[in-house]
């Protein structure tokens, strides 16, 4: 019996940016007695399904965006007689519907870190349950991943998580729902650990992979002090000191390292975070933005944004202390006009935004967004090869609409053209060159021109082209563009590389369960 760990995709871009860290954590929760797992990201490369055997078990994670052909590798693989199961936001969601369309034979809702070991032992006895519920596992279990596992020469960027959860509640986003608004941080030691055993390895640049780096904000605590809270005080800032620890731990790393991570615009209030940030060389952060306007931002519960001048101000502050910002805006929520798209393509260069990313309104299932959508809809749904648009990742890309929700003022093809045309002009050649004045040297400002192409075509042409070709033609230069720009990332391996303040730590101490 093998295990086989997949990361489903439908676009192979033979080098992927960030590892999918969720593989690697899975593999380090197998107990050592079933063998290593069989590690398989098709963002790389797609599954052979000849190396898949009858008594084997497939581990499938999914979201809303890879479960279609999560769901296709599912059928295929129970065909082939392994044990099929699911797992990721997505199977936390709709368990029934992989059991119903995915061929499933086991669906876990929840964290995997503790609950894996139970789901294998299961499987090799031939009694898997149709459900798991791997729950909320606490911070200091969550586990490190199995590092010594990853493919050589396939990644630019290796993650780390330190904390999982958020306290925000945006209308469009699910991971309060799903990973629950109460931050679960690992130990500071953990984290460190895990950070030398990838630079030991050679990777330099590591992603926080965080819901939210930011989990509490002065606000939070002026509240509490307001109530008279005593409790909620001494919580809240015991947890911001362990960031603060943290980012000092993680500056006494090898100078060579970079950090990016995800984190609230509230942070710009906290310059005192940020310049923590900044000496633990947390150089850049995906900052939601969302909405430029004071009603736009209300449409979403996102009202503790600032907007307009403000907004600008809030954005030129990460920048001033050091840490870049990759702005995430949103097109096509109920407030939008025709000219909020120049009005945000305006403030992102004026605020002097290092990258930003510009998606178009999709009601992800879990999310607020998606139950008023699904609710307005009712039995009248619009239904494309008889699948109902409310289950619209069970429907080919092609054929799905670039606009879910209808827009009181505008077409959704306008919408697109309009959210194509910003991404165009933010990253052609000229706007990309003045944002590269960031770093110094020429080398480093050509560098920067590439990695941003890549990011455009990535992220862009494949996700909002109007029609498969120029998808194709986008992920054929993604290809060839990540290669070269995968080697910009590269660093020699720093095997003997210690433990900041302590005696190194073997991989096997903390990533490993017993058998």
């Amino acid at each position: 019996m093998r295990i086989h760990l997949v990361n489903p995709s439908d676009v192979a871009f033979g080098t992927a940016v960030i590892t999918p860290r969720w593989l690697f954590v899975l593999a380090a929760a197998t107990p050592r007695k079933y063998g290593d797992p069989v590690i398989v990201d098709e963002t790389i490369t797609s599954i052979n399904l000849d190396s898949v055997q009858a008594g084997d078990i497939v581990g499938i994670g999914v979201h809303t965006a890879n479960v279609l052909r999560g769901m296709e590798v599912g059928r295929l693989a129970r065909e082939k007689g392994a044990w099929v199961v699911y797992g990721g936001i997505h199977a936390t969601l709709y368990p029934e519907e992989l059991r119903e369309h995915g061929g499933a034979h086991a669906v876990v809702k929840g964290d995997g870190d503790e609950i894996w070991a139970r789901v294998i032992a299961d499987c090799a006895a031939g009694n898997p349950q149709p459900l798991y519920d791997g729950g909320r596992v606490e911070g200091a279990n969550l586990r490190a991943a199995r590092w010594d596992l990853i493919p050589k020469d396939n990644y630019m960027w290796a993650s780390v998580q330190t904390v999982r959860g958020c306290p925000k509640h945006c209308s469009f986003c699910s991971v309060w729902k799903t990973d629950g608004q109460k931050p679960r941080q690992r130990t500071n030691d953990l984290v460190i650990q895990e950070i030398v055993e990838l630079r030991r390895i050679g990777y330099r640049f590591i992603a926080l992979a965080d819901d939210n780096f930011y989990p509490v904000t002065l606000t939070d605590i002026r509240l509490a002090e307001r109530q008279g809270n005593q409790d909620r005080i001494h919580e809240l800032t015991s947890m911001r000191e362990e960031r603060f620890d943290l980012m000092r731990r993680m500056a006494d790393l090898p100078s060579d390292m970079i950090f990016f991570t995800q984190i609230t615009m509230e942070a710009a209030e906290d310059t005192e975070f940020l310049d923590a940030m900044r000496n633990a060389r947390i150089k850049g952060a995906l900052v939601g933005v969302e909405a430029v306007t004071e009603e736009g931002l209300k449409a979403v519960f996102k009202d503790f944004n600032q907007s307009g001048e403000n907004l600008t101000a809030q954005l030129q502050t990460f920048k001033n202390h050091g840490v870049h910002v990759l702005g995430s805006f949103i097109f096509g929520l109920p407030t939008d006009r025709a000219d909020t798209f120049e009005a945000t393509a305006k403030l992102a260069q004026e605020a002097k935004v290092t990258f930003a990313q510009f998606v178009m309104m999709t009601p992800f299932p879990g999310t607020v967004d998606f139950q008023r959508w699904e609710k307005e809809q009712g039995d009248a749904i619009a239904k494309v090869d008889g699948v109902p648009l409310t289950r619209y990742w069970r429907i080919p890309g092609w054929k799905r609409p670039k606009l879910y929700m209808p827009h009181p003022t505008m077409s959704a093809e306008e919408i697109r053209m309009r959210t194509q045309k910003v991404w165009d002009d933010f990253y052609s050649l000229t706007n990309i060159w003045k944002r590269a004045d960031c770093v110094k040297s020429l080398k480093a400002r050509l560098a920067f021109v590439l990695i941003s192409k890549l990011y455009r075509q990535m992220y862009a042409n494949t996700g909002i082209a109007a029609d498969s070709a120029r998808r194709k033609s986008s992920n054929r230069w993604a290809r060839w563009i990540a290669k070269p720009c995968r080697k910009l990332f590269t660093a020699k391996p720093m095997p003997d590389l210690q433990v900041p303040g302590g005696e190194r730590a073997p991989m096997a101490a903390f990533n490993i369960i017993g058998s």
